[in-house]
């Protein structure tokens, strides 16, 4: 079907009831088709399907302006993103800088312009992507910024005052007319900022260089904010946080099978040469997370994003591409591939006093260690590794090479059992397979401290407090 091109077309073509909608109204009724239709809502968004997403559709259904609180990584952004998904595909608009409904006229420029034009007014059509604004909320962010100013240049072109509503340059707001404003880390604001934003929501009345204009904003506002920001440092005025409608809490994955679908989802591990990632290594490296939540050495208050180990992942993969490359075999992710991996680690968490005093590194190899004990928890049971442990304890070393899979097999076939229980976990027959099964018993047996792991070797258990990389 032809798009009107005109005011006049549009009034004898299009639904004029869509046009008396706000952009509230329209997201729940797109809302509304998509429940009833058993589509999903919010796609690639998972472990919050009971808890976050039922909070966001009653705030859709409520019109409410809403805030989603919670830690770095846990999917705020891409959530306000989604939201253009319920708005319709495009939508009519005459083609000013406030992208101004054809029946409602906001802006000076489109009043002028239907006076001019009448029923020849020009219609343009904005696709939903482009009615999504966001800013990221920085101290130096101004009101101009938000709001606009005025624009002496834009005046001089007109040969108009100051004065003149046309001659303001409009700020991300009100750009934002009729789509979805979206501020990430709101509590940054300086609070004259916060101030700006709730007036122009609660009145629709703002001064830009002294000079009032009254902006009746068709506007969906929505924020983000870490907890602690919003709470303890108390940096959201009273005024703003009182006209947003709904709080949202957002959460990390609760259990480990969330973890990983969203990292699977997110990680680029599809290379060129197909690298097998055994189950067990990628749910090691998600168990690390995991565990640096509750250490007590990382500060709780920054969070471990989820992209520790959407990055971790990556880099064992790569690791395992390298050793692929260097020495002629096939591409398979080992469990020693994460100790290869801890740049992802290092880098993505924030220490406590005490994990200060250890180091970065040191605190990341405990997380790893403890992760291979998460994860080998289930898969050890019925394992039969007591001749494991028992040539450790009778004081034997076990030193891996940087080599290929063959060489490594031939010094792992010294410790009695080890191959027999790789086989057991490693369905996949071939070399490289079996090393990376026999590595993640080592290491599994070493989280759960039945062996000691050393820089180089792997060994008898050693005595309380002598143990490497003890923490908490």
């Amino acid at each position: 079907m032809n798009k009107a091109r005109t005011l006049g077309e549009l009034r004898r073509t299009y639904p004029l009831e869509k046009l008396r909608r706000s952009v509230k109204d329209e997201a729940r009724e797109n809302l509304i088709a998509k429940l009833r239709s058993g589509e999903r809502v919010f796609p690639g968004i998972h472990g919050y399907d009971d808890t976050v997403i039922p909070a966001l559709v009653n705030a859709i259904l409520a019109r409410h302006n809403f805030i989603l609180l919670g830690l770095r990584g846990q999917a705020k952004s891409r959530i306000l993103r989604q939201l253009t998904e319920l708005l319709d595909e495009e939508i009519p608009a005459l083609p000013t800088e406030l992208r101004d409904n054809p029946l409602f006229p906001l802006s000076a420029e489109a009043k002028r312009l239907l006076e001019e034009a009448g029923e020849e007014a020009p219609i343009v059509w904005i696709p939903r992507s482009e009615r999504y604004v966001e800013k990221l909320a920085t101290p130096d962010t101004t009101v101009a910024d938000i709001l606009g100013d005025i624009d002496p240049i834009k005046a001089a072109r007109r040969g108009s005052g100051l004065s003149d509503l046309e001659a303001v340059h409009y700020g991300l707001l009100p750009r934002a007319n009729r789509g979805i404003f979206a501020m990430n880390e709101v509590a940054d604001l300086a609070p004259k900022v916060q101030v700006a934003l709730f007036n122009i929501l609660q009145e629709g009345d703002v001064q830009i260089r002294g000079y009032p204009v009254r902006l009746a904003l068709d506007v969906w506002l929505t924020f983000t904010a870490n907890p602690q920001d919003y709470t303890a440092r108390g940096k959201i005025v009273t005024p703003l946080k009182d006209r947003i409608g709904s709080e949202i809490r957002t959460h990390y994955p609760r259990t480990l099978e969330e973890g990983l679908a969203i990292t699977r989802q997110e990680a680029w591990v599809a290379r060129e040469e197909g690298i097998y990632v055994p189950a067990y290594v990628a749910e090691a490296a998600e168990a690390v997370a995991f565990v640096a939540r509750e250490d007590k050495r990382v500060d709780k208050t920054s969070g471990v994003s989820q992209r520790l180990s959407i990055s971790l992942l990556e880099l064992v993969v790569s690791n395992a591409e390298r050793r692929a490359l260097r020495f002629g075999e096939r591409p398979v992710a080992r469990p020693l591939d994460l100790y290869a991996a801890l740049p992802a680690i290092t880098g993505k968490i924030e220490l406590e006093y005490e994990g200060e005093l250890q180091g970065a590194e040191r605190v990341a190899k405990d997380l790893l260690q403890k992760a291979f004990a998460m994860a080998y928890g289930e898969r050890a049971r019925g394992l039969p590794t007591d001749e494991v442990v028992q040539y450790f304890a009778e004081g034997h070393l076990l030193t891996l090479p940087e080599a290929g899979a063959r060489a490594v097999l031939r010094e792992m076939e010294k410790v009695p059992g080890l191959l027999a229980v790789a086989r057991r976990l490693e369905p996949q027959a071939t070399p490289e397979a079996l090393v990376a099964a026999a590595e993640f018993v080592l290491e599994g047996l070493a989280g759960r401290r039945k062996i000691a792991r050393g820089e180089e070797s792997y060994s008898a258990p050693l005595e309380r407090g002598e143990r490497w990389g003890s923490g908490n």
